[in-house]
């Protein structure tokens, strides 16, 4: 296989990955069901009762009969959707919530900071009950009489704002009292973060001990957000961690299957419902008994979450128990602040190990320019600095390669359709020339694995969610609007085809005149971010392929010169 052929097998072998994998996604994405289903009970969109996570052994009889009857204060169900309850907005200088008195669920979370793919004139809602979709945070307590997320809560405001001055507002409801047990189920949101705390605090005023447990929850339906053929989201579905087993995904196509394997129980660790940019997850406090679980309560719906214990309430005492919920984009600078191991949520594919450092340079580049499309630029330079030696290497074989190609043509005429020897004596002439033919392939062999690391970065990376770089370009996650980076990148293949050996096949000579334009079409479903990259690493590589092809012809010429001055010397 000669140069042009391995260099066009790894072009398109790198354009088929990409294909394969959007196509892949596509393919294999859930269809679209109603996301509300009629229960057993007659509540929609909520786990049956016997379907309830369930502790150990020691609560199953306590389970059984958990669920409030209808003078308990069971939640009125509409037809065909989540039950309803009064709403109760909160407003903090990060997050608009929405909380529903039915089950107290977190029914609606509005991100200010970053505006909807859609409309970006409004922010976006990273939990929401609506028809066609939903994914929300629920929690209740498991034990005889006791509230849970099917159980109508009452507050004292409909309306909750963060006031200046303030660090945090707090959201109290209180549950039916059964059994002289008060339950209060309580919000509070801080100001400058995304980490919800969600409590329960029970008070025993019965004559009899308790020893409740305490679950919390995400609902959520299966189709990822909406994405074009070549920005299909990372990954859709839950994810673990603990310290022991590390990140783990739990696909909802496993839950389906029933093949799903992860930790059940711990001391350390969260779950998470992760999509493209943001992600939920209850994280328990450190050395905190916890019972993980994930599964499939209907078609189209998933629940993923963590069973904490309350632990045992001596009548006339009060307990409370706690687990942070942070709802909120993957930015990666904090997420391991939040809690161990949440940065690992953050999917960079199967070239983690290089996406990983490139994304930390780029950060780096960013912190001293403000500009993510100046970072890209830096970034790119940074690159062909490092493999600048190798990618000289294999120019120089291009360029060699290029002043004898006259004579690889003459060899091809010589030996016709004997390919065998044809190819025998191309080696003695490479050989004999000190010419690496696979050289020239060197450089784009370096760059194949950092362009896939840094698409699946830009593609991964909220920080370039609607991050501007200069004039039309205001969004480098997306692709270009008006096609501009595009077709200046496919004139930038042009002139390397130019630079580099021609081939000798007239098929060859063909596609390697078409390809620059073939390339431009998958170029425009790229993120901008990427054919800038693309674009800045093309124009180095042209400069650093003119420069070292121009040396070498004129070495060439001179050496050339040489030889027949001292041939006209000995006649």
């Amino acid at each position: 296989m000669d140069t042009q052929k391995l260099v066009l097998f790894l072009i398109f072998s790198t354009s088929l990955l990409f294909l394969w994998d959007a196509w892949q996604k596509e393919r294999l994405a859930p269809p679209p069901a109603s996301v509300a289903t009629q229960g057993a009970t007659g509540e929609a969109g909520a786990p049956h009762q016997e379907d309830m996570p369930i502790p150990g052994e020691k609560l199953a009889t306590a389970q059984a009969g958990s669920g409030p009857s209808s003078s308990d204060g069971t939640v009125p169900v509409k037809a065909g959707n989540l039950p309803v309850g009064e709403k109760i907005t909160v407003k903090t200088d990060l997050v608009t919530a929405e909380i529903d008195t039915a089950g107290g669920d977190l029914r609606r979370l509005e991100l200010l900071q970053h505006p909807d793919k859609e409309d970006r004139s409004k922010p976006f809602a990273l939990l929401q009950a609506r028809q066609g979709h939903v994914y929300i945070a629920q929690s209740g307590l498991i034990g005889d009489s006791l509230p849970n997320h099917k159980t109508r809560y009452t507050a004292d405001s409909e309306s909750y704002v963060l006031q200046a001055g303030e660090d945090k507002v707090e959201v109290r409801l209180a549950g039916p009292e059964v059994d002289d047990v008060r339950v209060t189920k309580i919000y509070t949101f801080r100001r400058g973060s995304y980490v919800i705390d969600v409590s329960f605090e029970v008070a025993n005023g019965g004559a009899a001990t308790i020893q409740p447990f305490s679950y919390f929850q995400m609902l959520r339906d299966s189709p990822p957000p909406v994405g074009s053929f070549f920005m299909v989201p990372t990954y859709t579905g839950a994810a673990l961690y603990t310290e022991q087993e590390k990140f783990k995904k739990i696909e909802f196509s496993a839950l389906d299957k029933g093949t799903a394997s992860y930790p059940k129980n711990a001391d350390n660790g969260w779950i998470a419902m992760l999509q493209h940019y943001f992600l939920t997850a209850w994280l328990p406090k450190e050395k905190t008994q916890r019972e993980f679980y994930a599964k499939r309560l209907a078609d189209n719906e998933y629940t993923a979450g963590v069973i904490v214990p309350v632990g045992v309430i001596e009548p006339g005492s009060t307990a409370r128990v706690t687990v942070p919920l942070y709802a909120g984009p993957e930015e990666q600078s904090k997420l391991a602040e939040v809690a161990p191991g949440l940065d690992l949520a953050v999917d960079y594919g199967w070239l983690t190990v290089i996406g990983a450092p490139l994304f930390w340079l780029l950060s780096l580049f960013q912190s001293w320019t403000g500009n993510w499309g100046v970072a890209i630029i830096l970034l790119t330079m940074s690159v062909k600095l490092a493999f600048f030696p190798l990618s000289a290497a294999g120019y120089r074989s291009m360029a060699k390669l290029r002043l004898v190609t006259p004579k690889l043509q003459r060899l091809r005429e010589q030996h016709g359709n004997d390919r065998e020897r044809m190819h025998q004596a191309m080696m003695e002439f490479y050989k004999t020339e000190k010419i690496n033919p696979m050289g020239g392939c060197l450089p784009i062999l370096v760059q194949i694995p950092v362009f896939i690391s840094l698409y699946w970065v830009l593609l991964a990376s909220v920080e370039l969610r609607y991050a501007p770089f200069a004039l039309w370009i205001e969004d480098l996650s997306s692709p270009d609007p008006y096609y501009v980076l595009p077709v200046m990148m496919a004139i930038s293949m042009f002139f390397q085809t130019k630079l580099s050996p021609p081939a000798t096949d007239p098929i060859q000579q063909k596609v390697m005149q078409i390809m620059p334009f073939a390339f431009a079409v998958f170029f425009f479903f790229f993120p901008a971010g990427l054919v800038l990259y693309s674009l800045v690493n093309n124009v180095l590589s042209i400069a650093q392929q003119w420069q070292i092809t121009r040396m070498i012809e004129r070495s060439a010429g001179t050496s050339g010169a040489a030889g027949k001055k001292k041939d006209t010397l000995k006649s």
